[in-house]
């Protein structure tokens, strides 16, 4: 029996998964990661004397010599091969999600449609990298009746390896946009590397959920038939249009087989989420989640963890969107600020990270957008805004506590203000101080 075999012994017997030696539960096996500051082979042993019943190391280390150490070529691959062969157990549809924006919302729109009619598991947090995915899909029971897998990356052939990890049955790219250019090098190498999705899919005959006003995934997938299409054509497998303009995403939404439109009155904010809704629906309708249900699940889900949060906070009207940023959910941001929302408005924008050579050109072009909208105060956060933005009327900070100081100096009464940037501009930070004042 090899050790990925034994491993898999342990693990079905009840073996948790551990990988931080802080949250070590009696039974579990450890596997030793390395990252750039910390070395899980130093607390092995650690490990074992807090109860793990085994642990994964790569580096040699003196631990008891009585079966409970596995020292592997590397402990990382090691976790991904475990993480296969549970996954290749296991008979229930895999859906995998990719794009450079909207990836967490879709999947839990999408986990909490699924939700009305099946056990879903689906990624938790920000687990959706080559570490995280792993752990998700080892966090599968026999219970679950299907899958739901967010797959982030910054680097050509990420996706391809998490989705030979994961092997999704069905697969959605959300969309393609500025995001990482540094890492991809470039637009075109976004699409290569979020494409790697697509080719899993036509390799294996894998379902393919597709946004078909979306010219450049379009183009990606090429002729591959085997697709659920959604958009606002109305010839798609659901075809949707929004509705209103209110700050909350309205729509109706149909399929070709039945004349009954539907009508859903979201809590999400940003004409840039129907999308995401659509595709939550189109699964949603594949999957044979009733209408009805489906509704229900959009109605009821209520955004968090600084995804396109809006908060009252005293007298003003805050969304809150900090988690990430890049050009492209930059600009579809401040688009919709300025659409929806009028009064004194404000807006706090932290720099934007991973845009390699494009850094200088695209903080310069969003600092134009945002100095050009006609709001009553632009603040602009970090070195990068600092640099591209010289000369602009707006208020620079070098980084988000003085910008939280900022506002602590300058009440806002009566704002709409928006907040967002990149997740190392750190600009909750932001809402921290505009709660002080209150």
């Amino acid at each position: 029996m090899d050790v990925i075999q034994q491993l898999y012994t342990l693990f079905i017997n009840g073996a948790a998964i551990c990988t931080d030696t802080r949250t070590i539960s009696p039974g579990s096996i450890f596997f030793a990661l390395k990252g750039e500051n910390f070395n899980g082979n130093q607390y092995a042993s650690q490990a074992l004397k807090a109860g793990a019943a085994a642990v994964v190391i790569d580096e040699y280390v003196d631990t008891p010599d009585d079966g409970s150490t596995f020292l592997v070529d590397d402990v990382l691959s090691s976790l991904q091969q475990l993480a296969l062969y549970h996954r290749r157990q296991l008979k229930i549809p895999f859906i995998g999600i990719t794009g450079s924006n909207g990836k967490t919302t879709t999947k839990e729109l999408m986990s909490r449609v699924l939700g009305k009619k099946y056990q879903v598991h689906y990624t938790k947090g920000n687990l959706n990298n080559h570490i995280g995915v792993p752990l998700t899909l080892l966090g599968i029971t026999k219970s679950h009746e299907i899958a739901v897998i967010e797959m982030g990356a910054n680097h050509q052939k990420e996706i391809e390896l998490l989705c030979s990890i994961s092997r999704p049955t069905h697969v959605l790219i959300t969309n393609v946009g500025k995001a990482h250019l540094e890492g991809f090098g470039g637009f075109e190498g976004v699409k290569k590397g979020k494409g790697e999705m697509y080719t899993f899919a036509k390799n294996t005959n894998a379902t393919v959920f597709i946004n078909t006003d979306n010219e450049h995934l379009k183009e990606m997938l090429g002729g591959y038939t085997m697709i659920v299409s959604y958009g606002t054509g109305g010839s798609e497998d659901v075809s949707g249009i929004l509705k209103g303009n209110a700050s909350y995403v309205s729509l109706e939404w149909k399929t070709p087989d039945n004349d009954q439109i539907h009508n859903i009155k979201s809590h999400i904010t940003g004409n840039y989420n129907f999308e995401n809704i659509l595709s939550a629906i189109a699964v949603g309708i594949h999957f044979k989640v009733t209408a009805h249900d489906i509704c229900e699940a959009v109605e009821t889900y209520i955004p968090d963890n600084q995804r396109s949060q809006e908060i009252k906070v005293g007298s003003n009207h805050v969304i809150l969107d900090a988690y990430n940023a890049n050009p492209s959910s930059m600009e579809a941001a401040l688009t919709n600020f300025t659409n929806h929302f009028s009064g004194k408005r404000a807006v706090f924008l932290g720099d934007m990270f991973e845009l390699g050579e494009s850094a200088f050109a695209e903080h310069k072009r969003i600092a134009e957008i945002a100095t050009s909208a006609g709001f009553d105060h632009v603040i602009l956060v970090g070195p990068d805004f600092r640099k591209a933005a010289s000369g602009m009327e707006a208020i620079f900070l070098e980084n988000s506590k003085d910008a939280s100081q900022w506002i602590q100096e300058h009440p806002l009464q009566n704002f709409n203000i928006l907040i967002k940037g990149s997740r190392s501009s750190k600009m909750e930070l932001v809402m921290e101080g505009l709660k002080a004042t209150v």
